[in-house]
């Protein structure tokens, strides 16, 4: 019985997550940008409301995973932030210009999360080579990766997703996450065999915004819809899980 992480960025959203029967979270803001560090405040408003494990993104921005020294130092700071503030896990990723796992940092990274477990996100896909950032992982100390295989989604990347669980599965933690739904999961799992799934389950809402400005944006020119709020969508979470177990 595989455990089923949901990746969100809202209270509403982890409130669903566990009241649908997730196992844990993984906690954002701006999904968008593919997850960037959340807002301390709404972590401990979901802290204290719900039980389930939160566990945290540490990522300054979007784009890729090379970053400068700035930005470091606020991931460390963030870092020590929602480690002292509850959470359950840290989850990051950093890479050297050269596509290599970077090390130094990340062991920097791993030293103050302690004793908090770490998950290596999907920069790991970015990697010029997988077989050498796993072993470079393991060495780390790192508890779980998160991949989609090297590719855009998780079903692309299938048979490298198999081959780590297969070697490697019983060193560190080979979480399959991108493009995972209920429709393609008993196929995903009858390849790739994963104990752990990371999925994100969400349906779009209406705004409450009676009075509306269709012509304004708040983003740039890659837009979201204004009026339309995505959560987390418990029924799809408590759907997942029946599949699961």
């Amino acid at each position: 019985m595989p455990k089923i992480e949901i990746c969100l960025d809202s209270v509403e959203s982890i409130i669903a997550s566990e009241q649908g029967g997730a196992d844990r979270v993984e906690f954002c803001s701006d999904l968008f940008e593919g997850g960037l560090t959340p807002s301390l405040g709404m972590f401990k408003v979901a802290k204290g409301r719900t039980a389930i494990p939160i566990n945290v993104m540490i990522r300054p921005r979007g784009g890729d995973f090379c970053y400068s020294d700035l930005e470091f130092e606020a991931m460390k700071e963030d870092a020590r932030l929602f480690k002292e503030a509850g959470a359950n896990a840290l989850v990051f990723g950093i890479l050297t210009p050269e596509g290599k796992i970077d090390k130094k940092r990340s062991r920097e990274l791993i030293a103050i999360a302690r004793p908090l477990p770490v998950t290596f996100h999907r920069a790991f896909d970015m990697t010029s080579d997988p077989f050498e950032a796993i072993e470079d992982l393991i060495e780390l100390g790192v508890e779980r990766v998160l991949t989609s295989g090297g590719e855009a989604s998780v079903l692309e990347g299938a048979d490298l997703l198999a081959r780590l669980v297969k070697e490697y599965g019983n060193r560190i933690v080979i979480m399959p996450g991108a493009g995972i739904t209920k429709r393609n999961f008993e196929k995903i799992h009858s390849i790739i065999k994963a104990d752990e799934y990371h999925l994100y389950l969400h349906s779009e809402q209406p705004s409450k915004m009676v009075h509306r400005k269709d012509h304004v944006y708040m983003g740039g020119l890659l837009r979201q819809e204004e009026y339309l709020v995505q959560h987390t969508d418990q029924s799809r979470v408590e759907a997942m899980i029946a599949l699961v177990r």
